[in-house]
C-alpha cells in the first residue's frame, strides 16, 4: 500500500468507528465476507484487507459485546 494512503484508509476507519460498536461488527462481517462498504468500494483489495485488520485490531480492546447504547 502507497504511504499517502494511510491517512486517507485511517480516515475511513474512523469513520466506520464512530458508528457505534455493533456497526462495526457488521462492517467486520461484511469486509470478511468480500462484501464492500461504501468506504472501501473504490479501494482495492490490499487496501480493503487493511481496513479490516485495523477495525478487528479496534474491537480487539472491547471483545464480542457491545454496551446497551450502541
Amino acid at each position: 500500500m502507497a504511504a499517502q494512503q494511510k491517512p486517507l484508509l485511517e480516515v475511513r476507519v474512523e469513520t466506520i468507528c464512530e458508528r457505534g460498536c455493533r456497526r462495526v461488527w457488521d462492517a467486520i462481517d461484511s469486509l470478511g465476507q468480500g462484501i464492500d462498504l461504501p468506504e472501501t468500494a473504490d479501494r482495492d483489495a490490499a487496501e480493503r484487507d487493511w481496513v479490516l485488520a485495523e477495525l478487528k485490531a479496534v474491537m480487539s480492546v472491547y471483545g464480542a459485546r457491545c454496551g446497551v447504547q450502541q
